[in-house]
């Protein structure tokens, strides 16, 4: 099996310690658009099922254990994966995330040792287009040494491709029904301070501040965070189907298809599948478009157990 492994898979980057307090799990709720009264449990810290929202560890590997804003770019200067070229940060696009969900989340880490540790899956050469790495981060307890959650992304280094190594396999679609009206839809209405807020979670990219770098990239300024649409959606899901309870969800995914404007409407189009695996969680296939535009989130596939009185559309 070892000839197998292709360049850099296996590689295993230094593990990072994580923090998080009541007052984080507050404000990603609020940031991604929990609602008030029927979801007091994630935006309230003395309702008797204060809860983290399920996807709050994605945030861990841009967090860290900090309270204070950091510098973003030198922070994703990332070690060089051995066994391949040393790829520019700056340059990089998100291309999927898939989080897995193994036990609830302690609404703080105050009194234990959490740290995010992660490995390469696979690189890939994409040719002139660039390169995908793939990854997975697992947000452990250090003392126990149980497994959180696993998430796997893969990162797209663009235009720096053509280095020779193994193209990667054909990755699963997950397309809606092509045939039937989505079984729920949720609209968000972003605003100029979307991001502004939302990255306020410990994701610092200037892009989604800064007008200049978003210019550069041909954006004409700042976007909102891809992994903004991401968690907004696994929000909108869970309430539609799981009665917003965090238990109810153990799986969720979806592909960055194109970048969100401050001030564009995002409207979530979910469809059930009636696959139900022996647990009783349902797989639910969405997407995520910008109205009366592209859209931005694909592939979307998300595992809930549905509970109580399924809403249909707003």
């Amino acid at each position: 099996m070892g000839k197998e492994l292709g360049p850099g898979v296996g590689f295993e980057f230094p593990s990072v310690p994580v923090s998080w307090m009541k007052r984080d799990l507050l404000l990603f709720a609020a940031s991604i658009g929990a609602t008030y009264p029927d979801e007091l449990h994630f935006l309230y810290e003395l309702h008797p099922s204060f809860a983290a929202f399920p996807t709050y560890p994605i945030i861990l590997p841009f967090k860290h254990t900090d309270q204070e804003v950091i510098d973003f770019y030198a922070r994703s200067a990332s070690t060089p994966i051995e066994g391949v070229p040393k790829f520019d940060t700056k340059h990089v696009l998100d291309g999927e995330r898939k989080l897995q969900f193994f036990k609830p989340l302690p609404v703080t880490s105050e009194g234990r040792k959490f740290e995010i540790r992660s490995k390469v899956l696979g690189v890939y050469d994409k040719g002139k287009p660039g390169t995908v790495v793939e990854t997975e981060q697992c947000l452990v307890d250090v003392e126990s040494g149980e497994t959180y959650s696993r998430a796997v992304g893969s990162g797209f280094y663009v235009g720096q491709g053509g280095w020779g190594g193994p193209k990667g396999p054909k990755v699963p679609n997950y397309p809606p029904p092509a045939d039937r009206a989505p079984d729920a839809v949720r609209v968000f209405q972003t605003t100029l301070e979307t991001p502004h807020l939302y990255r306020l979670n410990g994701d610092y990219n200037p892009l989604h501040a800064d007008p200049e770098p978003g210019k550069k990239m041909g954006f004409g300024g700042p976007i909102i965070h891809g992994l903004f649409s991401w968690n907004m959606s696994a929000h909108a899901i869970l309430q539609a189907f799981g009665n917003s309870k965090p238990e109810n969800i153990k799986e969720f995914q979806a592909r960055f298809a194109a970048p969100v404007k401050p001030a564009d409407k995002l409207i979530t189009e979910m469809w059930r599948t009636g696959d139900v695996d022996k647990d009783g969680f349902e797989e639910i296939r969405f997407i995520v478009r910008v109205e009366g535009g592209k859209t931005v989130l694909t592939n979307g596939r998300a595992l809930v157990k549905p509970e109580g009185q399924v809403k249909a559309k707003l």
